[in-house]
């Protein structure tokens, strides 16, 4: 039902007795009028939806321009309504927030469909890239604008039955993915609850009513366990004198869902389903009340967290602790100020919250710029980044629980659960991470996979001349640390290149009579539209670009003989040996194995093996298939496949292995534990190869190894060209 515009002055004025009455009237008529005639998907008036979204800001209490902006937040975007005359008639600030709003409407942010073809996959994704930049950028401005889009999100999603199925599948992908992590990120957990279980009722309906039947079964069979725990809390608090109020209540159906997911129980497994909160005066009260919980009911171990005297980045405060309460049942207390209790409800939008008509001055409420800087500060965003780094390092920053550990200094340092002391060195500094050689926990030496827990010292060792391994990308969970890696790697790589392309360009040179100059290859850069000499140079290194055809462009006069140079680097037969091959990543074919060639534009010639799964989807594409084999003779082991082995955790037989592999004159260039069990280790090894017979002997002395249970060579598709 449409709630009327004296309704929504009230609701305002219940917070703000001064608030401008007559501007929020004058919105309601304008957006009103703008939205005539405009329905919604269930039949309704269009406006009902903007007049709702005003009346969910409301119980944030937030400030007139905030309340004016979503009864507008449609109306540049669906009407004739324009930015100058919102503008005009509201003033500088609403205007550009009902336009930053609008901006924001139509982004793409939930991840492509699976089911889509791989090109279209790839265009989706950077789209969905620079739709994510397009949202971190509408937070720096304001972020009031993001808050409107929540509550907007939120209406939507409570309104969603009357859309067409598909359309409610991808939104609810949408929130589960985006908005709901971006409230919790933002300290609204309610709002964060309530979009999550919303979404679940559309992915997965089946789930979520199992859960509600169960709850209802075992309220039947236990009667009301949250009314008994209650007042037993309260009658702790009582007994020691201590004001107190008490809330319970049964978690979330989402919640409870995924606790089962990941901790792989079933229903009747699962302890802590029910949590209450105890909100009390002041801090030295909540420490009494942690006690008084303690004295009474069993602490769980590993299960207390302090984020009073360690607060969470967006200005979260209260004690939690998990308790074996009433009938042994496990149950999660959260005990904080009443103070604690309004920013954990309105998280960083408590700093625009109103009370009395003033706006409210919440010791604990943080300034939205400085949790912006710290945001941006913690994705330090690389604009060298893929759209693939780049969505991973967001997800990866925006989304994820915190852990808190120390500096031997005492300092603190954040970092999102599932952190190595690598992440901790990159968060101090870049060059701290770089030069990471080991690092101590607690006094101890630990390896730097190691995942780190609330509250632990952690001592970075440094050494000079270290710089960052490939490997340390698997290492690291901070898209920070990631980018970090990724950036040197690049650097690195870039000075080989560099090196290794000079060095092709001199011996192209010499052999039509000329000489390498900084001029000459200053000249071919810019032919080819290049930066400069050492971009054509790294390009040249790295194979992108033969020194041959570099020759040919500066002196077209030697390329008869250019062309009748043998090119020892394509040992394949069927290609112009000017254009550049490699062999795709996604299934590694060898010499000896039947191939076909694809060409990628601007990139040359990738060799797929005959059944790499690949090539289905170019079947409509003959233009690009080019036929390829192997040149008969002896190939340099030069070629990386990788294996996968299962092999029993008995000492030595890792050892064993190495060496079969060695006698047979392969090298190992990467080893990695993939799924190190009790009994048995799941291990990648990647290896060099000369040929499809060099890897069948290294495949069979290890399958007569007895202790290697299972060994097979692994074609990633994911590592598509």
């Amino acid at each position: 039902m449409l709630i009327t515009p004296d309704d929504l002055v009230a609701l305002v004025r219940n917070y703000n007795p001064s608030c401008d009455e007559a501007l929020i009237r004058r919105a309601w008529e304008y957006g009103e009028s703008m939205h005539a005639g405009q329905m919604r998907h269930s039949g309704e008036p269009y406006f009902t939806h903007p007049v709702a979204v005003a009346s969910i800001l409301t119980e944030m209490r937030l400030d007139d321009a905030t309340i004016v902006t979503a009864l507008l937040h449609d109306t540049i975007e669906d009407t004739r309504s324009t930015y100058a005359e919102v503008e005009r008639m509201f003033g500088h600030d609403v205007a550009e927030l009902v336009d930053g709003v609008t901006k924001l409407t139509n982004l793409q942010l939930s991840a492509a469909d699976p089911a889509s073809g791989e090109g279209r996959r790839a265009s989706a994704e950077a789209k969905q890239a620079e739709n994510f930049r397009k949202l971190l950028m509408a937070m720096s401005r304001d972020l009031r604008v993001i808050l409107v889009k929540l509550a907007d999100r939120l209406h939507n999603m409570r309104t969603i039955r009357s859309m067409r199925p598909d359309k409610q599948l991808q939104k609810a992908r949408e929130t589960m993915e985006i908005f709901a992590p971006l409230a919790g990120r933002m300290g609204m957990q309610w709002m964060r609850e309530e979009l999550e279980d919303l979404a679940f009722r559309v992915i997965n309906p089946e789930a979520r009513n199992s859960i509600l039947r169960r709850f209802i079964t075992l309220q039947r069979e236990s009667g009301d366990v949250i009314a008994r725990i209650t007042a037993d809390i309260r009658f702790e608090l009582e007994k020691a004198n201590l004001d107190g109020t008490v809330y319970g209540r049964a978690k979330k159906p989402y919640s409870v869902w995924r606790k089962m997911q990941e901790k792989d129980l079933a229903f009747s497994r699962l302890s802590d389903i029910y949590g209450f909160r105890i909100i009390v005066d002041d801090v030295s009260e909540c420490y009494q009340a942690l006690g008084l919980i303690h004295q009474r009911w069993r602490a769980v171990p590993g299960r207390f967290k302090d984020y009073i005297s360690q607060p969470k980045s967006n200005g979260y405060r209260s004690i939690h602790t998990t308790v074996s309460g009433r009938d042994g049942k496990r149950v999660e207390v959260q005990i904080r100020t009443r103070e604690m209790h309004e920013v954990a409800e309105a998280g960083v939008a408590a700093h625009w919250s109103y009370k009395d008509g003033m706006r409210a001055v919440n010791p604990f409420a943080i300034d939205p710029a400085k949790w912006i800087e710290s945001l941006t500060q913690r994705l330090d965003v690389d604009k060298d980044e893929d759209h693939d780094e780049f969505l991973e390092h967001v997800k990866l920053e925006m989304y994820a629980d915190q852990v808190f550990c120390f500096t031997p200094k005492g300092d603190v340092i954040q970092l999102p659960k599932g952190a190595t002391p690598l992440d901790f060195a990159y968060a101090i500094h870049t060059r701290i991470g770089n030069a990471t050689v080991s690092a101590k926990v607690d006094g101890l030496r630990v390896p730097l996979w190691t995942r780190l827990r609330n509250g632990q010292q952690v001592e970075i060792i440094t050494a000079d001349g270290q710089r960052p391994q490939t490997m340390w990308i698997e290492l690291v969970h901070t898209g920070r640390a990631k980018a970090a890696i990724r950036r040197s790697l690049r650097e690195e790589d870039r000075e080989r290149f560099v090196r290794l392309g000079r060095e092709l360009c001199r011996v192209a040179f010499d052999k039509v009579g000329r000489r390498v100059t900084d001029k000459a290859l200053d000249t071919a850069a810019r032919t080819l539209r290049l930066k400069g000499a050492n971009d054509l140079l790294a390009r040249i290194g790295s194979e992108e670009i033969s020194a041959r055809s570099v020759v040919a462009q500066l002196y077209p006069e030697t390329s008869t003989m250019a062309e009748v140079e043998v090119d020892a680097s394509h040992p394949v037969m069927g290609l112009d040996k000017d254009i550049p091959f490699r062999r795709a990543s996604c299934c590694q074919p060898l010499p000896g194995e039947r191939m076909v060639g694809i060409t990628y534009r601007g990139r040359g010639v990738y060799a797929h093996a005959i059944d790499c799964p690949v090539l289905a989807d170019l079947d409509n594409q003959p233009e690009r298939w080019v036929d390829l084999r192997w040149l008969e003779g002896k190939h340099a082991a030069v070629n990386k496949i990788q294996l996968e082995m299962t092999i029993s955790n008995s000492a030595g037989v890792l050892g064993r292995c190495c060496t079969l592999i060695g006698e047979q004159g392969a090298n190992i260039s990467n080893l990695v534990f993939k799924d190190p069990k009790p009994d048995f280790f799941l291990i990648a090894v990647e290896i060099e190869v000369s040929d499809a017979e060099h890897l069948h002997r290294i495949l069979t002395v290890l399958s007569a190894e007895t202790d290697v249970a299972q060994v097979t060579r692994v074609r990633d598709l994911s590592l598509k060209p």
